[in-house]
This record gives structure tokens, sequence and C-alpha cells, in this order.
């Protein structure tokens, strides 16, 4: 896509102003403990989704009709067990949030158990959040519940979605993003947060608020994202008190709050479609 230098630099100015909002949108429920904007990455240091990531799919293309097919199967799932963790899933205030991966760590993920790993979390939301803003701005692509008038999961955000683009999904990406941080922290654990991180994201799908290739090209920019954290030395530190911390929690024998055999019953539901 070809923009001229004028082009460019509107562009930029547009894309600034969108990041200024959306770190106070996406971060609303953070408390005095941190700033509302502080994730650990400046925004220039952020990866942008519209560099990064191709152009949705067009109409006629294979990737969209597995995008509607896709949609169609995992609309059957409404109102089962898999339905409802997808409500969860669709909460991105904390507490609630912090818990999504306990599960897979086997662990509960507190404020007051695991400080350092519930922050962790909460300053990435943010990082990633952000990664894809500027291609959901320049795309602004029609969101399923839009498409097909059936219902959403969060009937309540639906006004907002319908102002929000579809492509790419903020939620997978910081599902994805999370799973790859965790993973890090607990390598011994990796199949199991790697599954729950896809998971988080296909929950999107099943709410009907997200198109299957929102969710796969989320994992990219969420990836690009992690990578480029890995550079922050307030990221690399945290990264390691979380690892000492998630040491000691399994010394004290500690388990998650969370009904993980009602998750693991709900995850094992899944649309009958090709991945």
């Amino acid at each position: 896509m070809m923009m001229t230098f004028t082009n460019r630099s509107k562009w930029r100015r547009l894309l600034l102003a969108l990041l200024s909002v959306a770190a106070v949108v996406g971060c609303a429920n953070f408390d005095g403990a941190i700033k509302p904007t502080d994730g650990y990455l400046s925004h220039q240091a952020i990866p942008n989704g519209f560099s990064v990531l191709p152009p949705p799919p067009v109409k006629g293309s294979a990737a969209l009709k597995l995008d509607d097919e896709m949609e169609r199967k995992s609309f059957a799932l409404k109102d089962t067990s898999r339905w409802f963790l997808a409500i969860s899933d669709a909460d991105l205030t904390f507490p609630h949030a912090a818990d999504t991966f306990s599960c897979a760590l086997d662990i509960p993920i507190t404020k007051e158990d695991t400080p350092h790993l519930y922050m962790l979390l909460r300053r990435t939301l943010t990082d990633l959040s952000l990664s894809t803003s500027a291609a959901k701005y320049y795309y602004h692509r029609t969101r399923p519940f839009a498409q097909n008038k059936k219902p959403l999961c969060t009937p309540d955000e639906k006004a907002a979605l319908e102002k929000n683009g579809s492509y790419p999904s903020g939620h997978a990406a910081i599902g994805w993003g999370w799973a790859l941080i965790l993973s890090e922290i607990s390598p011994e654990q990796t199949d199991a947060i790697l599954a729950r991180g896809r998971a988080f994201g296909e929950s999107r799908i099943v709410c009907n608020v997200h198109w299957y290739s929102d969710v796969v090209q989320s994992r990219l920019i969420a990836a690009g994202t992690v990578a480029r954290l890995h550079d922050d030395p307030a990221f690399l530190a945290d990264l390691e008190a979380a690892k000492a911390e998630l040491a000691t929690v399994r010394n004290k024998g500690l388990k998650p709050a969370r009904n993980c055999r009602a998750e693991e019953a709900a995850l094992a539901i899944k649309p009958s479609v090709a991945q």
C-alpha cells in the first residue's frame, strides 16, 4: 500500500492520537499501583500491527470462506459451557483476568500470592493491546455479530464493539502474549499454557465478536511485542522476579481457586472445523 509523505505524516499523527486514547481506555481498570498508561514499552517501541500484518481476507478468498465456516461452527457452541467460558475470557478487568492461566500453571495468580506475576500481566496487557490498535483503526473490519445479526456473548459491550474494528483481535493478542511470557516463566508447563492461550483467543470467535483470521493474525503481532519486551530492563526484572515467586508459591502447595475441572471440560468442547 503506497502512501505519499503527506499521507504518512497525517497517518502518524492519527496513530499517535489513537494510541494515547487506547492506552487510557484499554487500562481503565488499573488502580493506583501504576498509572493507566504504564505498560513497559513506549508507544514508539510497540510493534505496529498495521505495518506488520497483511490486510484482512478479501471477498472470494479461501481465508474468508474459512472465517465464515468457523463463525457458523463456533456459534453452535452458544449456551454450552464453552460459551460461558468465553464470556469469562472476555473480561479483562483485574483481578478477574489474572486468574486466566491459573489452571494451566496450577497455582493461584493473585495480587497477594504472586504480586510480581500479577503486575507483569497487568502491564503487558497495555503493550499487547496497543500493538493491535493501528490495524484495527485503519481496516475497521466489520465484526461477525454486525454481519450475521446473531447474539454476542457480551451484549452490554455491543455498542462499543461496533465502533471498534475487528481485525486483529486485541483480546487474542493479549492472551497469546501472556501465554508466551508464562511459558518462559514455567517452561515445563509450556504445552498447557500455550493451549490455554490459543483457547483464550478462540473464545472471541465463540463469542461472535471476532473472525477466525482476526484471532490467527493477532498471534503474530503478539509474538513481536513479546520479543520487543525482552529489550526492556524493567520487564526482564519483573520476569525474573515472577520466576522466583512461582517457585515460592509451589513450595507452599497453593492451588488455584478456579474450578479447573470445569474449565477443562469446557475447553474440550470444540467446533468441528479444520484448524
